[in-house]
């Protein structure tokens, strides 16, 4: 297995493209589906997945919202209602023109996000101050016809949650917005042990039809930026198109205002990029499948006995546990495919482990080889705790070291040209001059900080007065 991992995995500092593509596919993470940029999540992989729907739907309940289902199939004029939705949407649709063997009196858009036909449904809900708020979410999975795919990263088709409220008030729209936005902060930082920075996109880079989009923005190994999740200020723009009204208590007629917010499965491509090495995924501990394989050196009688004894124990503390206890296959091949799936604890049992009645414990992240008594189980959960926050706290100190600051347009171009990372940079705000930025230096900006103070200062590129310092880097 080592021999067969050296010839089929590339260095991850060599190629991190082609290192993750093999990462996903040697793991069993996930494949291609048959038709162009479709992928299949193997059940490893989905696991991950059913980790962060457990924690986040847990979270999202318990404020208030409830989950719902809406159809697949959108009739075309319902997008048409909200002219900029469908034109930011346009070049993605996937469109249903023939049902049943005859050609559709109108065509049916394949859901690319839900606002236009969750809204229709809105709009005879609501009549009375007294039917807001509406709080609704739905786990499904949508399609957005990508030029260019990426496993988990970017496919035509994907999962995610999408949440969508309508108050009676800005106020408490806005807070919803932010509520959302902290969600999916907490989750990269207590599942996926990444840190991410939040702020405001600028208005040519904010959700279509919305008023204002916030992110968290993920920096990757190679120094560029994976928009992690998005949620949206989508004000009355979409009331007003839909025609969503209620009587207030004043009894005057008023349009809802509104919001929506996403986070997709390609978290778990940006937490594999993050977190992996050359032996293949790392997996952290709360987002992994598998907390603790246990591999046999023999399989003999008192081996295997001892083994069940440490996995039902284990299983009893509330960890995630497989023994690997196949004769097929040497301790070594074994060892070497559960570092590519990247489980967190590997314990090894042979005879000199069953005589002392100890255990000997490889931690994945570092390779660090412990000894602990079998009467001292509860040091794996704690050790397990420890790998997640060693994890973070080794991305958040990367985060740190590729987070630059350009006063001057040549330091901004040779950062872009060399290092990569964040950049913090003054910019006047203005579409021409992030247009430039961007085709010079192919750095976009990825947002304003929720906590950058104003300042005086001037734009990094055309010298213009500028009050703000935004994010700004190469994206996926």
């Amino acid at each position: 297995m080592k021999d067969f991992i050296k010839k089929n995995l590339p260095k991850k500092s060599q190629s991190l493209s082609e290192w993750y593509n093999r990462v996903v596919m040697l793991a069993e993470l996930a494949d291609y589906g048959p038709a162009r940029g479709t992928m299949i999540f193997r059940p490893y992989g989905y696991a991950i997945w059913e980790t962060v729907q457990k924690y986040m739907d847990e979270k999202i309940k318990a404020s208030g919202v409830e989950n719902a289902y809406f159809p697949l199939f959108i009739p075309e004029s319902l997008l048409a209602k909200e002219k900029d939705h469908i034109k930011g949407f346009a070049p993605e649709l996937a469109v249903v023109t023939i049902g049943g063997g005859e050609e559709l009196k109108e065509r049916l858009v394949v859901r690319p996000t839900s606002e236009t036909i969750m809204y229709q449904a809105y709009a005879n809900w609501i009549k009375s101050w007294r039917d807001l708020p509406v709080l609704v979410n739905q786990w499904n999975n949508v399609v957005r016809w990508e030029k260019r795919t990426y496993l988990f990263l970017r496919t035509l088709e994907f999962l995610w949650q999408e949440g969508h409220c309508a108050h009676a008030t800005w106020e408490e729209s806005w807070e919803r917005v932010l509520w959302g936005i902290k969600l999916y902060e907490q989750t990269y930082r207590e599942i996926f042990a990444l840190p991410t920075v939040v702020g405001r996109k600028s208005e040519s880079e904010k959700f279509a039809g919305g008023v204002a989009t916030l992110t968290c923005e993920v920096l990757m190994p190679e120094g560029k930026a994976l928009q992690g999740c998005t949620s949206h200020d989508l004000g009355q723009n979409f009331s007003r198109a839909q025609n969503i009204k209620f009587q207030d208590k004043d009894r005057s007629a008023k349009y809802v205002w509104q919001n929506s917010w996403g986070f997709t499965t390609r978290s778990i491509g940006g937490m594999l990029m993050a977190h992996g090495d050359d032996a293949g995924a790392v997996l952290p501990p709360r987002a992994a499948p598998v907390q603790v394989v246990i591999i046999l050196a023999k399989s003999e009688t008192d081996v295997t006995e001892y083994a069940k004894k440490v996995e039902l124990e284990l299983v009893q503390l509330g960890l995630r546990v497989k023994l690997d206890d196949r004769e097929e296959e040497s301790m070594g091949y074994k060892i070497n495919k559960w570092e590519l799936r990247g489980v967190p604890l590997r314990i090894e049992i042979g005879i000199k482990e069953v005589r002392s009645q100890n255990l000997t414990i490889v931690r994945r992240d570092n390779q660090t080889r412990l000894l602990i008594s079998n009467n001292n189980l509860g040091t794996v959960k704690t050790l397990l705790d420890t790998i997640q926050s060693d994890m973070l706290a080794r991305q958040e100190r990367f985060l740190a070291e590729n987070t630059f600051e350009a006063i001057t347009y040549n330091r901004f171009s040779e950062i872009m040209k060399t290092t990569k990372g964040f950049i913090k940079a003054f910019w006047c705000e203005r579409a021409e001059c992030e247009m430039t930025i961007k085709e010079e230096t192919k750095a976009s900006t990825r947002c304003l900080p929720l906590d950058a103070p104003k300042e005086n200062g001037v734009c990094v590129k055309c010298g213009e007065p500028a009050i703000h310092r935004w994010l700004f880097a190469q994206a996926y």
